[in-house]
């Protein structure tokens, strides 16, 4: 019997990558730049979409 890969549902919105460094454009006292981190807000930056199981439950 063949065995099945699991499916990971990815985010639509970030196509699974859900975190993203943005520079400032300020830098820090030892001359690294300074970054903020931003997350994909559908996810919440897990990068993985919910079940539609969760979304949705209807019928029986």
């Amino acid at each position: 019997m063949p065995q099945h890969a699991r499916f990971t549902r990815v985010c639509r919105d970030c196509a699974g990558f859900a975190s993203a460094l943005v520079t400032t454009g300020a830098r820090h006292l030892d001359g690294t730049r300074a970054t903020v981190r931003v997350d994909c807000p559908t996810c919440k930056g897990t990068g993985t979409a919910r079940s539609a199981s969760v979304l949705v439950q209807a019928g029986r």
